[in-house]
C-alpha cells in the first residue's frame, strides 16, 4: 500500500483565492481592506521566514500587513503597549504574536493583551473557551488547518477512533476537542505515554503533533490509517546540509498509511491559509 497525500497547499492556494474574491467584494462596502499584524521580537531565522511567508500570503489575497519587529532586547511593557495601539486602531483586523519569543518576555501575558475578536491565532482564552464549549469563535489555526485538510478529502470522522500524540495548547488540546466535536473517540498520548506505539496503532486517524523527528515509524500505525503530520523540525543531514522533517518517518508511515500529509506542503500551508480565515472573519463582522 502507497499512502494518498493529503495536499495541503492545494489546499491552501484554493482557500487564498476564496478569500480574495471575498475580500474583493466586501472592501467597496467597507471602505478599506482588512489588516493583519504580526508583532515579532528578535532574529529568529525560522521565525523571519514564517513571517515573511504570511505576509506575501497577505499581499496575495488583499489583506494589508501592519508588521512590527522588535530587537530582541525589547522590553514587556513595550510589547504590550503595541498590542493595545493595535487593538484600537480600526484599519487593524487580526494580530498575532510571533512565537517563540526570548526567554524574558511573558508570551501568555502578551497573548492575553489582544482583544478576543483580533486574535488572528484564536490563542486567547475567551476563543479556546468558545472551543471547549462548542461555541462559535476564531479557532486555533493549525488544529483548524488540519480539520478543513481532512474535510476536503471527504475523511469520515464521526465514530472513529482518534490518537492525538502532543498535548500542546497550539495543537494537541484544540485538535483533540475539534475531533471530539465531529465524532471521534479521542486519545491524547505525549512524549510519556508508555508504550506509545500500542496507543498509536489503535487509531483510525493519527495526528503527530509531538515536536519530535520522525518519532512515528510505519510499525506504529494501524494499516490503513490516515496519518496527519503536525511536526515541523529541522535536522541536519549526514552531508551537513540541513532540511524539514516531520513527526512521521515518511518514508515508513506512506507504506502503511491510507492518507497522510508530506513535510513540508501539508499543515504548514493550511495554517497560514486558517490565520488569512480568521483576519478576514474578523473583518467582515467590524
Amino acid at each position: 500500500m502507497s499512502a494518498k497525500i493529503l495536499d495541503g497547499k492545494a489546499l491552501a492556494q484554493k482557500i487564498q483565492l476564496e478569500l480574495k474574491e471575498g475580500v474583493a467584494t466586501l472592501q467597496p462596502q467597507k471602505g478599506r481592506p482588512p489588516g493583519l499584524a504580526v508583532l515579532m521580537v528578535g532574529d529568529n531565522p525560522a521565525s523571519a521566514v514564517y513571517v515573511r511567508n504570511k505576509e506575501n500570503s497577505c499581499a496575495k489575497v488583499g489583506i494589508v500587513s501592519f508588521g512590527r519587529h522588535f530587537p530582541a532586547e525589547i522590553d514587556q511593557a513595550t510589547v504590550e503597549q503595541a498590542i493595545a495601539e493595535l487593538n484600537e486602531d480600526d484599519r487593524v483586523d487580526g494580530i498575532l504574536v510571533q512565537l517563540p519569543l526570548p526567554e524574558h518576555l511573558d508570551a501568555i501575558a502578551l497573548l492575553h493583551q489582544i482583544v478576543p475578536h483580533k486574535d488572528a491565532d484564536g490563542l486567547h482564552p475567551v476563543n479556546l473557551g468558545h472551543l471547549v464549549r462548542d461555541e462559535e469563535g476564531l479557532r486555533s489555526c493549525t488544529p483548524w488547518g488540519v480539520m478543513r485538510l481532512l474535510a476536503e478529502y471527504n475523511i469520515e470522522i464521526a465514530g472513529k477512533k482518534a490518537v492525538v500524540v502532543g498535548r500542546s495548547i497550539l495543537v494537541g488540546k484544540p485538535i483533540a476537542l475539534m475531533l471530539l466535536a465531529e465524532n471521534a473517540t479521542v486519545t491524547m498520548a505525549h512524549s510519556r505515554t508508555p508504550d506509545l506505539a500500542s496507543v498509536t496503532r489503535e487509531a483510525d486517524i493519527l495526528i503527530a503533533a509531538v515536536g519530535r523527528p520522525e518519532l512515528i515509524t510505519g510499525d506504529m500505525v494501524k494499516p490503513g490509517a490516515i496519518v496527519v503530520d503536525v511536526g515541523i523540525n529541522r535536522v541536519t543531514t549526514d552531508d551537513g546540509k540541513s532540511k524539514l522533517v516531520g513527526d512521521v518517518e515518511f518514508e515508513s508511515v506512506s507504506q502503511v498509511a491510507s492518507y497522510i500529509t508530506p513535510v513540508p506542503g501539508g499543515i504548514g500551508p493550511m495554517t497560514v491559509a486558517m490565520l488569512l480565515e480568521n483576519t478576514v472573519s474578523s473583518y467582515q463582522d467590524s
